[in-house]
C-alpha cells in the first residue's frame, strides 16, 4: 500500500477494495510510523478498534528508534516493533530473521 489511507480501505474493504474476495484480508499487518495521508499510529489505532481486525497481529518496521514511538505503537496494540537498520544487507537479515520468527515459531489462537 503506498499511503495509510490505502491501507485502511484495503483492510476494511472500502473503495477500490470493497470486493472481499479479490481482496483478501492478512494474516500479519507489517506497518511503517510515518505513512502519507493517515500515519501508521491512526492506522493502528483503527485496526485495534475493529472486531474483525483487531486480531491480525500488527508490527511496526520503521526507522524511528525513538523510545516515545515505540511506546506509542505497544500502548496502541502493536505486537512488535522492528527498527529498519539503514544498510540493505542488514536489513535482508532482520528480515529472514523476523520471517523465520512469525512463520515458523509464533503460534496464533484459532
Amino acid at each position: 500500500m503506498g499511503d495509510g489511507q490505502a491501507a485502511l480501505d484495503y483492510l476494511l474493504h472500502e473503495g477500490a477494495y470493497a470486493d472481499v474476495q479479490a481482496n483478501p484480508r492478512p494474516d500479519l499487518i507489517l506497518l511503517d510510523l510515518r505513512l502519507p495521508k493517515v500515519d501508521g499510529l491512526d492506522v493502528l489505532h483503527r485496526l485495534k478498534q475493529d472486531g474483525a481486525l483487531k486480531r491480525i497481529p500488527a508490527v511496526v518496521l520503521t526507522t524511528s528508534a525513538a523510545e516515545s514511538d515505540m511506546v506509542r505503537a505497544y500502548e496502541g496494540g502493536a505486537g512488535s516493533y522492528l527498527v529498519k537498520p539503514v544498510d540493505f544487507g542488514k536489513f535482508t537479515k532482520l528480515m529472514e530473521a523476523f520471517g523465520f520468527y512469525w512463520l515458523l515459531w509464533n503460534r496464533f489462537p484459532g
